[in-house]
C-alpha cells in the first residue's frame, strides 16, 4: 500500500522538509519550502502559456543577473 499524498505532505511538514526530498526528486532539503515562494510558483502555473514565458523570462534575467553581481563581487571583493 502506498501513502496518499496528503500523508506524504504531513510527513514531510513534521520532518521539516519537502515532498521531492521525501521522493528522492531533489537533495536539497530547504526546496521551496517557503510558502510566498510556493504561492507565486503556483499562480505561475496557472497562467497562459505565453505570459509564464514572459514571465520566467523575466526572472531568469534577474536571477543571473544578481549570480553575476556575485562572481563579480568575489573576483573584486574591493569594488
Amino acid at each position: 500500500m502506498k501513502p496518499t499524498i496528503d500523508v506524504v505532505k504531513k510527513l514531510a511538514d513534521v520532518l521539516d522538509t519537502t515532498v521531492g526530498y521525501l521522493l528522492g526528486e531533489t537533495e536539497d532539503r530547504e526546496l521551496l519550502k517557503d510558502p510566498s515562494m510556493m504561492k507565486r510558483l503556483n499562480d505561475i502555473a496557472k497562467f497562459p502559456e505565453l505570459d509564464k514565458t514572459h514571465i520566467l523570462y523575466a526572472l531568469d534575467a534577474m536571477i543571473n543577473n544578481v549570480k553575476l553581481k556575485a562572481i563579480l563581487l568575489e573576483s573584486h571583493p574591493s569594488n
